[in-house]
């Protein structure tokens, strides 16, 4: 690993959005975490899970190729050229329905191809009409960057342009960009809806929509900012959402704006069988962060992706571990989105060995040999239990996740 220091004291950047915006969005966030936080507390025995070798589960084995696909012999190439021969279940189930142009609803677990699943049709269905729009919707800057990423392999050479749209950036730029030609606005409900309102977004001419990981946008409380969203868009749309679970309110925005939508679902269970799953017991006199760095320095802890409930406890707690010399970073709420953006690409790249994280990264992220997720802090839901450990034990390898749990 390089030994150069990468821990940033940097202030945070602001962008520049109203304070009426910043308030409204800060207030909906707020209900969404009580929200959450209300009810019953996790029972605990659900964060142990103990396995001594992989299990052999039965992979799924697509009967056709993407050759098969009535796809334009070009995306095929940039497919082919990506490594994918076969299109996994997702991929195969749903690409041929929204090649005939129905709304979906598609529920599925991370890492299982999603992102292909909706891109591979969409650019098919531009290719075939170039007067095509597609909104891409996501919830964290990080996704809408890595569906950018995946868009442009995808689309390499084929003349279809995209902007990315998400806050924590520099607004002006993505301003501009939306003076150049493009078929695909990708990017999160906030600034979505502040381009809107500034009057240098226009989504009249829209006339396909994917809602993707809709379920976390209702944790953050997007739903509001996406019903004013959709409701610019062309009354004859093709609308996609993929969720990794169908809560009471998504179903009903589903209502709103899918017409007969054909639900495709290839949930399996909720936590992976790969994860070797158990709880720290923090005693009262014992330091929390003493326990987690005396885990980090053991050998078997490579490439550790840490959970903190929140912002500030993230960036405190990365600057506690850089302090004890651990090749540290954070990405959270707080940062610009050139930083977490720079933080992430660290860790993935293993610059970093730990990198201190709020639920932002738990969701659609692909980071490659995680080896542990530590849950500094409990999650706030089950669901979000789920979606934090999905991040290890990843193509077929034994990943760990540990649960602080502080005795009372």
């Amino acid at each position: 690993m390089n030994n150069r220091k990468f821990h940033s004291n940097e202030r945070r950047s602001f962008t520049k959005t109203s304070a009426a915006h910043q308030g409204n969005r800060r207030n909906r966030f707020n209900q969404s975490r009580k929200r959450r936080f209300a009810g019953k507390s996790i029972d605990i025995t659900k964060f142990v899970n103990k396995i001594t070798a992989p299990i052999a589960e039965e992979k799924f084995q697509s009967k056709i190729l993407f050759a098969d696909f009535p796809l334009d012999q070009r995306l095929k190439i940039n497919i082919s050229k990506q490594g994918f021969k076969s299109p996994t279940e997702i991929q195969e189930k749903t690409i041929p329905l929204i090649l005939k142009g129905q709304d979906l609803i598609g529920l599925a677990n991370t890492g299982t191809g999603k992102t292909g699943a909706f891109l591979i049709p969409m650019i098919e269905k531009i290719l075939q009409n170039p007067r095509e729009k597609l909104l891409i919707i996501a919830p964290t800057r990080e996704l809408a960057l890595q569906i950018q990423e995946e868009f442009r392999k995808f689309c390499a050479n084929l003349k279809i342009n995209s902007v990315v749209l998400v806050g924590g950036a520099n607004i002006r730029p993505q301003i501009n960009l939306l003076h150049s030609p493009h078929n695909v606005i990708i990017g999160t409900p906030g600034r979505l809806k502040d381009l809107v309102n500034r009057k240098k977004l226009f989504l009249q001419n829209v006339t396909n929509v994917v809602l993707d990981e809709a379920d976390q946008m209702l944790d953050m409380g997007f739903v509001p900012d996406i019903r004013f969203l959709l409701s610019l868009t062309k009354s004859e749309k093709q609308t996609l959402l993929f969720s990794a679970t169908l809560a009471p309110e998504i179903e009903k925005l589903s209502n709103e704006f899918l017409k007969n939508p054909v639900k495709v679902s290839i949930k399996t269970r909720d936590t992976s069988e790969c994860v070797d799953q158990d709880v720290i017991r923090i005693q009262r006199h014992e330091d929390k962060i003493e326990v987690l760095g005396n885990l980090l320095s053991e050998n078997s802890f490579q490439k550790v992706l840490v959970f903190s409930r929140t912002k500030h406890g993230a960036e405190k707690l990365s600057k506690a571990l850089f302090h004890k010399g651990f090749k540290s970073e954070s990405i959270h709420g707080n940062k610009s989105q050139a930083k977490r953006q720079k933080a992430l690409q660290l860790f993935k790249e293993d610059f970093i060995q730990i990198l201190v994280a709020t639920d932002v990264a738990a969701r659609g992220l692909d980071i490659p040999n995680v080896s542990h997720v530590i849950n500094f802090d409990v999650p706030a839901t089950f669901e979000d239990y789920v979606h934090r450990i999905g991040r290890t034990g990843r193509a077929g390898k034994i990943g760990s996740a540990l649960t602080f749990i502080e005795s009372r």
